[in-house]
């Protein structure tokens, strides 16, 4: 169970807190997880926590500064089970992740800045074994000039639709924080 005692609201919004977030997961040790939009790693170590030393995260990301700068935090912190791969969520097997390995996958705040929203879709479901879950969450707005410009929000519906266009299932939506929607979806 996180330890959820230290989280703070922020007095200007509640946002994407990983460790309040991740209890809608159902994440269990010995996963096989991926973060893809790993950014600078805000979920790594509340993913590791989770999986234990017997499970695995990839963190993901097409920055190549990036990946490098979450290996370097994944070797300072002693998480043995991050796994950090540059990798193109764009591109059918741009991930590099093997076909059919995760039980978990989440995209966090970078759906709308997919131009190939239903290639990516695809490439997280050939990540994904049968049954595996996806979890989105994105801006549900542009807000005081953080998230995506208000064109550019990708609304839950949307992401719903494309979603099931590619062969998910519908799950259920959570609370990801103030601005923000979390959608649970499973793989068919």
């Amino acid at each position: 169970m996180l330890d959820t005692s230290s989280v703070t609201p922020n007095l200007q919004g509640r946002f994407v807190e990983p460790a309040v977030v991740a209890t809608h997961f159902h994440i269990r040790e010995g996963d096989t997880v991926a973060d893809f939009g790993a950014g600078s790693g805000y979920f790594m170590e509340v993913l590791a926590q989770l999986v234990g030393k017997e499970g695995v995260v990839y963190v993901s990301e097409i920055q190549k500064d990036l990946v490098e700068k979450l290996g370097e935090i994944a070797r300072t912190k002693g998480l043995t089970q991050v796994r950090p791969l540059w990798g193109d969520v764009e591109d059918i097997g741009g991930t590099k992740v093997p076909d059919g390995v995760l039980d978990t996958a989440i995209v966090v705040n970078t759906f709308f800045q997919f131009e190939e929203q239903a290639v990516a879709l695809q490439e997280l479901a050939r990540t994904l074994r049968s049954g595996g879950k996806l979890f989105i969450i994105d801006w549900s707005e542009s807000f005081g000039g953080l998230g995506p410009q208000p064109d550019a929000v990708v609304t839950e519906e949307t992401v719903r639709a494309l979603a099931e266009q590619q062969g998910f299932t519908f799950d259920r939506s959570f609370d990801a924080g103030d601005h923000h929607y979390g959608l649970a979806l499973r793989k068919i």
